[in-house]
């Protein structure tokens, strides 16, 4: 049985040979794998491991140029969004919001007039055939997710543009300024998505969006203003991505329970990552009320197994994730969020053996 078929079962509902098995990890992670093992390439990496599902680029940018700073610790990403450059005490950067363009906009109108709105028109799409093709040949199940500052998403992209705070106070005093700013940011990543899916054909198998609605003891907002505010472009992005034959599939961090009907309900095929630590999210109520509809992609720890915990642990929670989340297919093996640069090699190596040993049916 190869990925695709593998994956295609899964997400069927039905029990394929073994779950399919994803692979998340930060830049910094890969290169301590591909030292332990002596590979030269993430190929090789995951092949070893037995990965299922290959991530493509997406479409290149060949829009103006982004502003950066002389000494490269400050840029402008694609919002208009300035960053600045953090060094993390546990190796790797992060690019945090240093600057929110349209923080101090006061009506619809200045947020419609906002020079800084990307156009679909700055990226190269034909480079997405050759991306598909690639992965398409060697049997793997090809995934368009984006990269973490340009995906498919209209919340987490309103907080850069407007400020995590003021985005929130609008949804209550600045309605309108609100729904201007999400249904800008839908109307992009509607067309970004489209062009994508026209290049990429009938070769890709999964749409990823990701969005985060959660943190670990609640919605971020109301089930209600979800449905008020997010849920109209959420619908969209679903609906255009089964439109060209695609399992559509959603990454939010935290609890999300309230709302897990309603992506469903929608048309979701996957939901990502089933965050094991967050308040009200048990697995196996979640897998008796959703998972008839639902594939549920992750629920590895990063927070506590993988960076603390040992061997003999991680194999406990793999076994106890296929036990409770495996049953019947429409499960898929990954961790809660990328593998962390805190977590030992030791440990990495586990899971993926765990992975193959405790998920066969």
């Amino acid at each position: 049985m190869d990925s695709r078929e593998r994956f295609e079962l899964a997400v069927a509902h039905k029990e394929p040979d073994r779950v399919p098995i994803d692979y998340w990890a930060t830049p910094e992670i890969n290169a301590r794998l591909l030292s332990h093992f002596g590979f030269s390439s993430l190929e090789e990496l995951l092949e070893h491991f037995e990965v299922d599902f290959r991530y493509i680029a997406g479409p290149g940018y060949i829009g103006p140029k982004l502003w950066e700073s002389e000494d490269g610790s400050l840029k402008q990403d694609l919002w208009g969004v300035k960053r600045i450059r953090v060094e993390l005490a546990s190796g790797g950067t992060y690019w945090e919001v240093h600057d929110s363009p349209l923080a101090g906009a006061s009506s619809p109108e200045e947020i419609e007039d906002y020079p800084g709105w990307p156009s679909p028109d700055w990226f190269d799409y034909e480079c997405v055939r050759d991306q598909v093709a690639e992965v398409r040949a060697k049997g793997k199940v090809v995934v368009f997710m984006g990269d973490r500052l340009n995906r498919c998403a209209q919340l987490k992209p309103a907080m850069y543009l407007r400020g995590v705070e003021q985005i929130l106070v609008d949804l209550v005093v600045n309605p309108g300024i609100a729904e201007n700013i999400f249904s800008r940011i839908a109307r992009f990543y509607l067309e970004y998505a489209r062009r994508t899916f026209e290049a990429a054909g009938a070769s890709l198998d999964i749409f990823m969006t990701g969005d985060d609605f959660g943190t670990q003891n609640g919605e971020i907002i109301s089930g209600q203003m979800w449905r008020d505010f997010i849920l109209p472009g959420f619908k969209e992005f679903v609906k255009l991505g089964k439109s060209y034959g695609y399992r559509v599939a959603h990454h939010s961090c935290g609890s999300i329970k309230s709302i897990i009907g309603d992506m469903a309900d929608c048309g979701l095929d996957i939901l990502n990552p089933v965050q094991p630590e967050v308040h009200d999210m048990d697995r196996r109520e979640l897998k008796q009320r959703f998972g008839d509809v639902l594939t549920f992609h992750g629920s590895i720890s990063i927070q506590n197994t993988l960076p603390y915990g040992t061997p003999e642990q991680i194999r406990r929670e793999v076994k106890e994730r296929f036990e409770t989340l495996g049953p019947g297919g429409g499960f898929i093996f990954c961790t809660a969020h990328n593998l962390q640069s805190d977590t030992p090699v030791e440990n990495a190596v586990a899971l993926f053996e765990a992975y193959r040993m405790l998920g066969r049916y």
